[in-house]
């Protein structure tokens, strides 16, 4: 659990955890540069809970505050925290019996509600609600390139999988996504207990808000370092679905991981006909004669998704969806 000047909500946090009673565990509580009261907090509940292992950064930074917490202890499943979140009794227990269970999983995280309500925008709302609709492994290697499907704090891990993608990573874009897709593309699976384990807590300096790591951007280039492998060693033509902007912002990432596009399509008519980033701009019928094609849905409209995920479903095309 990396903190900093989390003084207000740290004692919420750790109840949470301190309350698991079907595991054994250590909370490691790894302060990152805090100027208020928070490390004494924890100092002072340490003294009389030897479960919580007290570390610090001097204001590393959070990818330096998780890599030293995971890796001060020696324990066959990482559980993450957050300092501002709740964590409902059980949680830990829950996720780290599906891993025991299933030797395949490298990550289990949870459902979460996001809180307080007049905090929780529609974008955010609809956010939590997609991620809670991600339960299995296979709907999660479904979903996997179109955001990040994990609540990173509801997650437990398996630290072999871990250890066997090299830890988080100080990348420019969200160390958490960094890390399940590398947990995806090495063959580890990824799954949630059905339940609602973990209060999201919201507020306007969280850094899914503020830092220019979760920029849309970013965000494509993560995907892109990721799958251009996986296109190039495939050999065949890319085509985007979507010449907007969502699918555009997505070409110009593979073009920088060496993928280029070599169609795009699109039902607007006033687009089919011209050309994206230097490809064509086709309408779907073109994808009939195109099956040799790798087909990347990147639309930005709500619900287009599915919809177009339909269609493809209808001609018996592949294809991924990473948007």
């Amino acid at each position: 659990m990396p903190y900093r000047d989390a003084e207000a909500t740290l004692d919420e946090a750790m109840d949470g955890v301190l309350a698991e009673r079907d595991v054994d565990l250590a909370l490691v509580a790894v302060d990152d540069g805090s100027q208020d009261g928070g490390p004494e907090l924890v100092r002072e509940r340490a003294r009389s809970d030897t479960r919580i292992v007290q570390l610090e950064t001097g204001g590393a930074g959070l990818v330096v505050a998780l890599e030293t917490g995971w890796r001060s202890v020696d324990a066959p499943f990482v559980a993450r925290m957050d300092a501002d979140d709740v964590s409902v009794p059980g949680r830990i227990a829950r996720a780290s019996a599906l891993l025991a269970e299933r030797p395949e999983l490298g990550a289990v995280g949870t459902r979460a509600e996001a809180f307080p309500p007049e905090l929780v925008g529609e974008g955010l709302a609809h956010y939590v609600a997609w991620q809670n609709a991600i339960v299995s492994p296979e709907d999660h290697a479904r979903e996997i390139w179109v955001e990040s499907p994990l609540c990173h704090p509801s997650v437990v891990m398996r630290r072999t999988a871990l250890e066997s993608v090299g830890g988080y990573r100080e990348e420019r874009w969200a160390e958490d996504y960094d890390l399940w897709l590398r947990m995806h593309v090495s063959g580890f699976g990824l799954a949630k207990v059905p339940e609602v384990l973990l209060r999201w807590r919201h507020h306007a300096r969280r850094a899914t808000f503020a830092h220019a790591r979760y920029e849309l951007a970013r965000f494509a280039e993560c995907k892109a370092r990721y799958l251009a492998p996986l296109l190039l060693a495939r050999a065949a033509p890319v085509v985007v679905w979507g010449a907007g902007q969502t699918g555009r912002r997505f070409a110009r990432a593979l073009e920088a991981e060496g993928v280029r596009t070599s169609a795009f399509v699109d039902i607007d008519p006033r687009k089919i006909g011209r050309t994206a980033r230097g490809a064509p701009i086709e309408p779907p019928s073109w994808l009939r004669a195109r099956t040799d094609a790798t087909i990347l849905v990147a639309v930005g409209a709500r619900g287009a998704r599915a919809l177009v995920r339909a269609q493809l479903d209808a001609l018996s095309l592949p294809h991924v969806a990473v948007a």
